[in-house]
């Protein structure tokens, strides 16, 4: 009867005490990837928010690390912090976001549909400029009212009671707050303005101006050359600085004398922030910059917004490829990456402003695939020292891609375009050299045992059974393949239209899913498929394709998946325009979708084996699409680990548990999805 009491009251405890830790199973943001161009920056406090192509990001360590705030998938051209309220311009007509919480949540204003650049405060009245002019609101952006200044404006500020506009038509002066505007003899584009002392200077299309006279006469204040757009400008103490297309320059004397900093001469700043002595530098496709020195020194901070085109692994060292292609075609921060602790800092290798599509590692040899945007013309290069060196490029015909580099054993294989005369495929043999073997264009390689199948662009799978001399047609898949991957008895081809999967080496392909979608990366980890859908994050399959489950656990469900790699009991994806994030492999795949048939309610099975040594399988129903979470426990009710936090769609699940570094002896699971509820017993026994 004492027994029984005991294990009554422990079921009281463990069913009313909601004692959760969230240790939420999602993916994580590798960090120092640098990239992304930052057009604007705002200063709240010690919060720094960085305006992007992809949307608001904040940091609160000076740049250590960047967080992702609730505004995403937009491009942001301006933004201020005003009192408790940041405001976000976008630019493609999305109109003007406010947040009152620090980006948790944000709100469109009733500015929609116009692209906002720039803004300004002046008493009660905040003032925002961009398509068709200035507009005003009295009640921190809940209603905005156009001032009759209609000239696209790129810049505001505030002098006194003064304000002035830079606009595509020079700066404009408002002396009664927007009512009515003067044109100023200053007639070039005007990016940016600052205020020092009694000065005012103008950043415009040639140079930096500087009036005396609150505005009404301007004259060149010394930085005037040739391309020096000045599209931010700041003030630290008395020193000037202005962001140009050749770095940051500075001034000591009121614009009389300007000297560069030690900033790269190679990189556009586009906006400039300042919190205290600390001046950051929001670049073009560089990210985000540091100097506590006033530009004597620069270090990147940590911003990671970079498009990841591939991931290799070669011994301990993880390579990420980068194709950031900047504006108009342009190479942005186009190289290769290394983490040598599994993702959680790079540094750049040596090799660096090449567009790369594609790397691969055979042995000690490191190759990365470009294409022919660099000024040499691209092409195939090789390190021999992790990245230290790089020679090359080998293959670097005319308008050659290397879209691919697939490794096995000791032959590699390249997937080339665009020319049909160089493109195709090319092998090489215990790194002999890489030859051409067949000459239509190919996107993607994978092998299966002694068959090697290669995605040919527009077209189908073809394959090999003799190490790539000779080539035939598989059946074709409806689409044209962009991924391949495969284990023993299963090929998957990731199409324009959907997954494909063969049983009998090609001979035969069937529709798996996404029959809408672009898969544009696949990969396998024994019995697991991972398919990345353009737009739409990535997904899991445990059965061969039958059914997929989405794991999108902190990662943007609308993400471009460009590249996956399974390592080191990781899996790691890159990703357009949000770098590389990685999430455990053991965690990824602890749940499985074991029917498809849908539960008429939720239920929780008891664990098998039990007692267990030293892992269970945990088997649960969920009727509707629910948010699931199953938490073990101890006797005293103190959290062990979450198996299962995640949405999921209506069927019959499997995941496992492992007590191997637990003591002997009862613990408790328990569901929650929706409004149900249950806890059960097991016994782990060593």
């Amino acid at each position: 009867m004492k027994k029984i009491f005991t294990i009554f009251v422990v079921l009281i405890i463990f069913t009313t005490t909601l004692y959760t830790k969230e240790c939420l199973a999602q993916w994580v943001q590798c960090d120092g990837i640098y990239g992304g161009t930052v057009q604007a920056l705002a200063v709240s406090g010690n919060n720094i928010f960085a305006g992007t192509l992809n949307g608001v990001f904040l940091t609160t360590n000076n740049g250590m690390s960047w967080s992702q705030t609730k505004l995403t998938n937009m491009e942001i051209v301006g933004i201020v912090a005003i009192g408790n309220n940041i405001f976000a311009g976008t630019y493609n007509h999305n109109g003007l976001y406010r947040s009152t919480n620090n980006g948790e949540s944000w709100n469109q204003t009733t500015l929609g549909n116009l692209t906002i650049r720039s803004f300004a405060v002046l008493g009660n009245i905040i003032f925002a400029g961009g398509e068709g002019g200035v507009y005003a609101t009295t009640d921190n952006g809940t209603s905005w009212i156009q001032t009759n200044l209609f000239t696209t404006t790129l810049s505001l500020i505030v002098s006194g009671n003064n304000i002035f506009a830079g606009t595509s038509n020079g700066v404009y002066r408002s002396t009664n707050n927007g009512a009515s505007w003067a044109q100023t003899n200053l007639s070039n584009y005007t990016y940016s303005f600052v205020v020092l002392g009694n000065n005012i200077f103008a950043g415009t299309s040639s140079g930096v101006y500087q009036s005396t006279n609150n505005g009404t006469n301007w004259s060149p204040a010394g930085l005037n050359f040739e391309y020096s757009y000045i599209q931010s400008l700041s003030s630290v103490g008395n020193n000037i600085f202005a962001g140009t297309r050749e770095g940051v320059y500075c001034s000591t004397n009121n614009g009389i004398n300007w000297s560069r900093t030690s900033l790269d001469t190679n990189i556009t700043v586009l906006s400039l922030g300042v919190i205290g002595n600390n001046l950051f530098a929001g670049t073009n496709w560089k990210g985000v910059y540091l100097t506590t020195n006033n530009g004597v020194g620069w270090t990147q901070t940590a911003f990671n917004n970079m498009e990841v085109s591939s991931l290799a692994i070669s011994g301990n060292n993880l390579f990420a490829g980068i194709a950031d292609q900047g504006s108009y075609g342009i190479r942005g921060n186009s190289c290769v990456y290394q983490s040598t602790n599994n993702g959680t800092n790079w540094t750049q290798t040596n090799f660096k402003d090449h567009n790369v599509l594609s790397i691969g590692a055979i042995g000690n040899n490191l190759y990365a695939g470009t294409d022919d945007i660099s000024d040499d013309g691209g092409g195939l290069f090789l390190s021999t020292n992790n990245g230290i060196n790089w020679t090359g490029p080998t293959l670097n015909y005319p308008y050659v891609h290397i879209y691919s580099i697939s490794v096995f054993g000791n032959n590699a294989f390249l997937g080339l375009g665009q020319n049909n005369n160089v493109g195709g495929i090319y092998r090489s043999i215990n790194n002999s050299g890489f030859s051409q073997c067949f000459g239509a264009i190919s996107t993607c390689i994978t092998a299966n045992g002694t068959n090697i199948f290669a995605g040919m662009q527009q077209c189908c799978v073809m394959f090999s059974t003799n190490n790539g001399t000779n080539w035939d047609n598989t059946a074709s898949t409806t689409g044209e393949p962009f991924s391949l991957t495969c284990n023993a008895n299963n090929i998957f081809a990731g199409t324009r239209h959907g997954i494909y999967r063969s049983t009998n080496n090609g001979m035969n392909w069937n529709m798996v899913g996404f029959g809408s979608n672009l898969v544009r990366s696949l990969a396998m980890s024994g019995n697991n498929v991972f398919a990345g859908i353009d737009s739409g994050g990535i997904y899991l399959s445990t059965n061969y394709g039958t059914t997929w489950i989405e794991k999108n656990q902190g990662l943007n469900s609308t993400s471009f998946v460009y590249s996956i790699l399974v390592t080191n009991n990781y899996v790691y994806i890159g990703t357009k325009g949000s770098s590389v994030w990685r999430r455990s492999l053991t965690e990824i795949i602890g749940i499985q979708n074991i029917s498809t048939e849908i539960p008429s309610a939720y239920s929780l099975a008891q664990n098998y084996p039990n007692p267990f040594n030293p892992t269970t399988n945990i088997k649960f129903n969920v009727a509707i699409l629910s948010d699931v979470k199953i938490v073990v426990y101890d006797l005293t009710g103190r959290e062990i680990q979450i198996l299962v936090n995640e949405s999921l769609k209506p069927g019959t699940y499997e995941t496992t548990f492992d007590g191997s570094q637990l003591a002997s002896g009862v613990y408790f699971y328990k569901v929650t999805a929706g409004g149900f509820l249950e806890t059960r017993k097991m016994l782990f026994i060593k």
